[in-house]
Order: C-alpha cells, then sequence, then structure tokens
C-alpha cells in the first residue's frame, strides 16, 4: 500500500465522485504496468492505493513520486508533502502523518502575518505544500518558488478546496466563464486552481461562481 499526500474529505456522493476520479488518475499513471489496484482512504482521510502485481513496486514508487507520499519519520533536509491543516499567528500546521509545524519566519513568502499569507498566496485548507524537514522545519524552497509565480505575471487565480477538477470545470461552464479562464490545474485530489485569461478579475469570478461551489475560494491576485 501507499498512502498519498493528498486527502479526501467530502462526504456522500461527493465521496464516491472523488475516489472515482482518483480511480481514473491512478489508472493514467500506472495503468501500462502490470499491476491491479484499490483506492481507500484511510482513518485521517488520506488516500490511500492497495497496489498488487508483478510491477508492484514501480507503480507505487509512481504514485509517491507524482502525489508525495504519507510514511513514518523524516530525515532532515529531505523534503516532504503535508496538507495545509490549520494556522494561526505562530505559523502554518501540516498534516504529513504527524502534525508539522512551520514557524512563521520559516514560511519565506514576504511579510505579513501567515493568516495574511494564506490570504495573498490563495492557500486554501488541506493543499498539499512542500516542506524541508529540519529543527524547525521549513517550506520547500520548491514550494516557495511555486508559490511566488502564482502571483506573478498577468494571470490572476482562483483556488478550491472540496471539489474535483472536473466538478470545477463544470461549474465555470454553467456559470458562463468558461472563456475567462485559461486552465484549471489540480493541486491535489480536491483542491485545484482555476488559471483567469489576463484582463479576468479574480474576485469577480468568485462572486459568480461561489454560488454553485460548497466550497473554500481565495483569490490570488498578481
Amino acid at each position: 500500500m501507499v498512502v498519498l499526500a493528498t486527502k479526501c474529505y467530502v462526504e456522500g456522493s461527493a465521496r464516491e465522485r472523488a475516489l472515482d476520479g482518483m480511480d481514473a488518475l491512478v489508472d493514467n499513471a500506472v495503468g501500462d504496468l502490470d499491476v491491479e489496484w484499490e483506492v481507500g482512504v484511510r482513518h485521517d482521510d488520506f488516500v490511500s492505493v492497495t497496489v498488487t502485481g508483478d510491477d508492484a513496486v514501480a507503480a507505487r514508487n509512481a504514485l509517491g513520486e507524482e502525489w508525495g507520499a504519507i510514511g513514518t519519520g523524516f530525515e532532515d533536509g529531505e523534503t516532504y508533502v503535508g496538507t495545509l491543516e490549520s494556522w494561526d499567528e505562530e505559523g502554518f500546521v501540516l498534516d504529513a502523518g504527524e502534525r508539522i509545524r512551520i514557524p512563521a519566519d520559516e514560511l519565506g513568502l514576504g511579510p505579513g502575518s501567515p493568516s495574511q499569507i494564506r490570504d495573498r498566496f490563495g492557500l486554501v485548507q488541506h493543499l498539499p505544500l512542500r516542506f524541508t524537514a529540519g529543527d524547525p522545519p521549513r517550506l520547500a524552497d520548491a514550494e516557495r518558488d511555486r508559490l511566488f509565480e502564482w502571483t506573478r505575471g498577468d494571470n490572476g487565480r482562483l483556488n478550491v478546496n472540496s471539489a474535483t477538477r472536473g466538478e470545477v470545470r463544470a461549474t465555470i461552464n454553467r456559470a458562463g466563464h468558461a472563456r475567462d479562464i485559461v486552465t484549471v490545474e489540480r493541486l491535489g485530489l480536491l483542491e485545484q486552481s482555476v488559471v483567469c485569461r489576463e484582463g479576468t478579475d479574480p474576485p469577480g469570478l468568485l462572486a459568480s461562481v461561489g454560488e454553485y461551489l460548497p466550497a473554500e475560494l481565495k483569490c490570488v491576485i498578481p
């Protein structure tokens, strides 16, 4: 089994749709290998994939590489993935199988309190984030680079949780905004980033689609 660094925290039919989508994503990643798999959800909402077959090791490695893997223990200087669990004036708390507190001065995302930083970069709850283990742990350089990149250029973003990529795309279309976006990037199973076209106002898009999405939505304004 490999436990992936992405969560499934919705219930009912939304959970079924999310896991069906996850099964298709696993198929895309390892369907050409000699394996069978079963997608499940661990007690702490992390997605698990039980893999059997001649290529099971290769399949588990491929899935861990794509999504990040939840294991036990952390080696200083190595990079891991955790999901954004909570935040306060002291910093961010990530869930990486255990709670990882990243102090405010180790976020490396410029001035402001952790709450202000979360708002500026559109960090929705449960978003997978890379961190470097140590005493104390810090956001990984590659993660900082990705987040700063979101705030540069001419394309704003609308970040969403609690919805699959397909659900977000369908909602954008239903609200009549298909021409106002470039794409929907998958950040996690249920965390997406809507990349706006140049000239599209992210807060305006949020106001238009927010009523259709029972989710947290946060804008990134370049």
